[in-house]
């Protein structure tokens, strides 16, 4: 039962930092920046399986590191913007806004999903206390 506590954990947190991320890039997706600077870039969150003990069981899941996008990013052509160059152009982040709130909705049922393995394994462990107790 602990172990599904510590896993359900791992994911929770896991899950958190790829919303953050995913808000990051939400927050981002019209930050426009001068030719001379690369774009605002897409965070990926990579997460990984962590490998058991002894008795082979997973120990849940953690972030090995976060992957950037395209520096690049897309040139617009926006001449009224303060950050344009001489030709009009600046430089906006290549982000789908819809990809993005896609896998925001996708993370967030997953953080619940872990929230909720840790709720009904918490309700398992009290009512195994509870055993043989009188009524």
């Amino acid at each position: 039962m602990f172990d599904a506590i510590g896993i359900a954990g791992s994911g929770l947190d896991t899950y958190k930092t790829w919303i953050d991320a995913l808000s990051d890039n939400v927050a981002n997706v019209n930050t426009a920046r001068p030719m001379s600077s690369p774009a605002f870039q897409e965070r990926f969150i990579v997460a990984q399986s962590v490998e058991g003990g002894a008795d082979n069981v997973g120990e849940g899941v953690a972030v090995t590191s976060v992957a950037l996008g395209n520096p690049q990013g897309r040139v617009v052509y926006d001449p009224g913007n303060p950050l344009a160059n001489a030709q009009g152009l600046v430089r906006l982040p290549d982000i789908n806004l819809s990809d993005q709130m896609t896998a925001l909705i996708i993370a967030q049922r997953a953080y619940q999903a872990n929230a909720a393995v840790i709720t009904r394994a918490q309700t398992a462990y009290q009512a195994a206390l509870n055993i043989g107790k009188p009524t």
